[in-house]
């Protein structure tokens, strides 16, 4: 399988893997100007890409980079993105800053990670009753702590 990306503007940075078996690609800021996230702001930070996989059965996830998370507070307003196989339009990253301090996003910085995934699509069907299970109906926190 291959995923094509196309550049959409000569300055982004296509993803590439810090080692080779890396699993998630880093993504890279595309911007003309640094961008600064103040606390508890979100902002959409453009990547300059799009893509085509060669394969239509997959998910393209993007992830937060565990050291911008971790160190920084800075993680995907969204929990996880999902760039679904025909999308073909500029990929942008919703980045929060959870953090007390200021940050500031500069051209080609690393500010995300993409993990491709195969995809299910089975048939969506309704039924009037569902079969019984040891577990039934119990939820969060049913199964306790320990």
């Amino acid at each position: 399988m291959q995923v094509y990306f196309q550049k959409l503007k000569p300055n982004a940075i296509l993803p590439k893997r810090a080692t080779k078996y890396s699993a998630g690609a880093d993504l890279y800021a595309c911007l003309d100007q640094s961008v600064m996230i103040k606390p508890n702001e979100t902002v959409m930070i453009p990547l300059g890409i799009a893509s085509q996989p060669s394969e239509q059965e997959i998910a393209l996830l993007i992830f937060p980079r565990s050291g911008l998370a971790s160190k920084f507070g800075i993680t995907l307003a969204n929990a996880v993105g999902v760039v679904d196989s025909d999308y073909r339009g500029e990929w942008m990253i919703p980045l929060h800053n959870i953090s007390e301090q200021d940050f500031i996003i500069e051209h080609g910085m690393r500010i995300a990670q993409l993990i491709i995934t195969p995809v299910v699509f089975p048939e969506i069907l309704e039924v009037n009753q569902l079969n019984e299970t040891e577990r039934g109906t119990s939820g969060f926190g049913s199964s306790g702590l320990q």
